[in-house]
């Protein structure tokens, strides 16, 4: 399976790093910010540098739609998988609209509401949380526990 890693630097990235028993035994290529310690981590690896920062910055948003057309075309990926955060949006959107499955990792650290990213996603995606309780508050989210390292 090829699987397409989007997300942000830092604990996105981290989280991501958590998840590296599912994802590790397959195709992967990764979208995400260039820093430091990602391009270290990430040695050997198929990368895709996206444009930051995201947060209310409407120019990096539309350069990283088109980031995720190019990357999408190009990789055909089955399956999208993202830790967050914005940056995430486009690729999800424009996947989920190519035919391929997305999925949204929401972040350990939200424990009573989603992030601003997973509830933009929610409608065509699965988001999994990592608390029973957002779960319940939110319930077509899937909770299937906490991804540790």
């Amino acid at each position: 399976m090829k699987i397409l890693l989007v997300c942000s630097s830092g604990g996105h990235f981290a989280g991501m790093m958590r998840l590296k028993r599912f994802w590790e035994r397959n195709q992967c290529v990764w979208v995400t910010f260039r820093s430091a310690s990602n391009q270290g981590s990430l040695i050997g690896q198929q990368v895709y540098w996206a444009f930051s920062p995201t947060n209310r910055h409407i120019v990096n948003l539309v350069r990283n739609f088109f980031l995720a057309v190019t990357v999408l075309l190009k990789e055909r990926p089955d399956l999208i998988m993202t830790t967050g955060a914005g940056v995430s949006v486009p690729f999800l959107l424009l996947g989920r609209l190519l035919g391929c499955r997305v999925v949204f990792v929401e972040s350990i650290t939200r424990t009573d509401s989603l992030s601003l990213s997973a509830r933009l996603v929610l409608p065509f995606s699965e988001v999994y949380v990592q608390w029973p309780e957002l779960q319940e508050r939110y319930p077509t989210t899937i909770y299937a526990g906490v991804a540790s390292p």
